[in-house]
């Protein structure tokens, strides 16, 4: 007999704003305590150091946070030049301190065209990627490098906001498997100087930007159960951006039991995900499989009944 889960069955996505200091696995453990939810998950780590934006999946959401670990996501920095870090951060080791000639906004500019568009970056040490079963992070704490593959990247926009002295704040929209870290590192290589970042904030995930951004403390203070879900946003604004078919209650009920439907699926071709809704109720992804034929891909559980 399966074990039941521990909560309530809480289904949507939370925007939250991550403080400072926790891991995204911290922060998510103190939401999913908040909203007594059974199941939860996050999309998209975060640092301890980083603030921002951390979609935060519950209940049935969690079948679908899939689909924005291929989103783009935008950040602002401050990185710090002349020092450089172990972890290219503020929390690492200073490892390297290197006089830094005064710089002009033409100067930075001119460096930062440089890393428009697609560029190569090498993971750095202080990741959570794995090498032989182990992250990258344990190995470095124990003061170990291995070889990483150089990755492909697209940086779309890095717009400089402000020069202060030795250091500077930047926004970037880049593609998934950009390291900020990384970035300001090799920037700061390409000044002469060396560089690491000492604040890092996430301002968008995909289709989800500052906007409705709730913090811990926000959630906390909800006066109870139905506020702190009415916070929530529905399960399916995850796949928003996938094409919508409608079902009769007949084609819901084959597809509810795993058997593909006739249907009009206009231009989507075969091979293709589309949102299924019966009687505007989300029910989840189909599969166009063949010309005017959808099979179940991933359904919410609670359309079974």
């Amino acid at each position: 007999m399966a074990r039941r889960r521990r909560g309530l069955p809480v289904d949507g996505v939370l925007l939250l704003d991550k403080p400072q200091g926790l891991s995204s696995n911290q922060a998510l453990q103190q939401v999913r305590r908040l909203l007594q939810a059974q199941k939860a998950g996050h999309t998209g780590t975060l640092d301890p150091m980083a603030t921002g934006l951390l979609p935060v999946c519950l209940g049935e959401a969690t079948k679908f946070s899939a689909q924005l670990l291929e989103a783009d996501k935008t950040y602002r920095t401050r990185v710090q030049l002349g020092v450089v870090t172990d972890t290219g951060d503020a929390e690492g080791e200073v490892v390297e301190r290197h006089p830094v000639a005064p710089l002009s906004v033409t100067e930075i500019e001119h460096v930062l065209e440089r890393f428009r568009g697609e560029i190569e970056q090498t993971p750095p040490m202080y990741s959570a990627l794995k090498h032989q079963g182990r992250k990258l992070y344990e190995l470095a704490r124990e003061g170990k490098t291995v070889e990483r593959a150089v990755r492909r990247v697209t940086v779309y926009d890095a717009r400089l906001l402000a020069v202060e002295g030795t250091a500077f704040e930047l926004e970037v929209r880049v593609s998934k498997g950009t390291y900020i870290r990384t970035l300001a590192e090799d920037i700061g290589r390409a000044l002469g100087c060396g560089a690491h970042i000492t604040a890092l904030r996430r301002l968008a995930t995909g289709p989800f930007g500052a906007e409705g951004m709730l913090t811990i403390d926000r959630l906390e203070a909800l006066p109870d159960q139905a506020a702190r879900e009415a916070a929530l946003l529905p399960v399916d604004v995850l796949v928003a951006h996938l094409p919508r078919l409608a079902l009769d209650e007949a084609a819901r009920q084959r597809i509810m039991q795993g058997q593909p439907v006739r249907l009009d699926v206009n231009d989507i071709a075969i091979g293709e995900l589309a949102r299924l809704y019966s009687a505007e109720t989300f029910i989840g992804l189909g599969v166009v499989s063949g010309p005017q034929e959808v099979a179940p891909k991933r359904l919410l559980s609670t359309a079974a009944a």
